[in-house]
């Protein structure tokens, strides 16, 4: 009952679709390896893009549920399944708390997927992409879990669940193994997926409230990777042209993170980016600082 009130929520009619916790395994998509994880206190921040649903409305989302445009849903390459989430339009300043319930953006430079309407509330144009910090509510995302399942996430057998809408992909290649040209999502079907109880079609939904802040643009770079010992930034660096390695942390216990730019517009961004992941660099991404 305790985890209930921490939601401020409704129940969704019956006829949705049930819900699984998911975490799962490694997949690729958009040509680059993701490795899903339980994570409640995850902050990061890179560009936001809309995310196109899988199918129609009632079309089953990673986790099961039911994907639409017109609610303020979100989908995210690692995060648990579902998640909830703050999203801030750095741009603007605007702040939306959603639920995180399905894989993507299949673009590796994108660190959220947005559906129409949490884009709309957000302030993100259709075809655009918006900077954005991103804040797990881990208190809240724990109590999705029992409101959704019955039962606190530690007592669930997690499990993956298929996506339909795309195609199955082999996992041979290695993991952290950069696929030469595109790659469709694939979220592989393990024996506890298809073993694991169905729940009550209930799903929690949040309120759409919108706060506004004072916009904090930031500047846009690709981190190549954080290491923890200077050589290893320096080989890391000399693979990826115009890389430069800055030192952070105490001097006594130094971390290095290998970043090109910062890049004045998107575009130059994500020819940055593809450049940084042709060289194999397969973990790099877009942030915003």
């Amino acid at each position: 009952m305790r985890a209930l009130l921490l939601l401020p929520v409704l129940l969704a009619a019956c006829s949705s679709p049930p819900a699984r916790y998911v975490v799962g395994e490694p997949y690729r998509m958009g040509g680059v390896w993701s490795y899903p994880r339980e994570d409640f206190g995850l902050v990061e921040t890179g560009l936001a893009t809309r995310q196109p649903g899988p199918g129609g409305w009632n079309t089953p989302t990673a986790n099961g549920e039911a994907w639409s445009g017109s609610r303020a849903l979100a989908a995210h390459r690692t995060l648990q399944l579902p998640a909830v989430v703050t999203v801030t339009n750095l741009e603007n300043g605007a702040s939306l708390t959603l639920r995180v319930n399905d894989r993507g953006p299949v673009n590796p430079g994108r660190v959220i997927g947005l559906s129409d309407r949490a884009a709309d509330l957000l302030g993100i144009p259709p075809g655009g992409a918006a900077q954005v910090s991103i804040a797990v509510d881990g208190e809240r995302s724990r109590a999705l879990g029992e409101a959704v399942l019955g039962r606190p996430p530690e007592a669930i057998a997690i499990t993956t669940a298929p996506r339909v809408a795309v195609a199955s992909e082999s996992l041979a290649p290695p993991p952290g193994a950069r696929s030469a040209g595109p790659a469709a999502a694939a979220i592989p079907v393990t024996a506890a997926a298809a073993e694991a109880p169905r729940v009550a079609p209930r799903e929690v939904v949040l309120p759409e409230t919108v706060t506004r802040g004072t916009p904090r643009p930031g500047r846009i770079y690709v981190e190549a990777g954080v290491l923890s010992r200077a050589d290893a930034a320096q080989r890391l660096a000399a693979r990826i042209p115009g890389a430069r390695i800055e030192a952070f942390g105490p001097r006594r216990d130094q971390s290095f993170r290998v970043r090109s730019g910062p890049f004045q517009t998107v575009s130059e961004a994500d020819a940055a980016l593809e450049r940084t992941l042709a060289a194999g660099v397969s973990g790099a991404r877009i942030l915003v600082d």
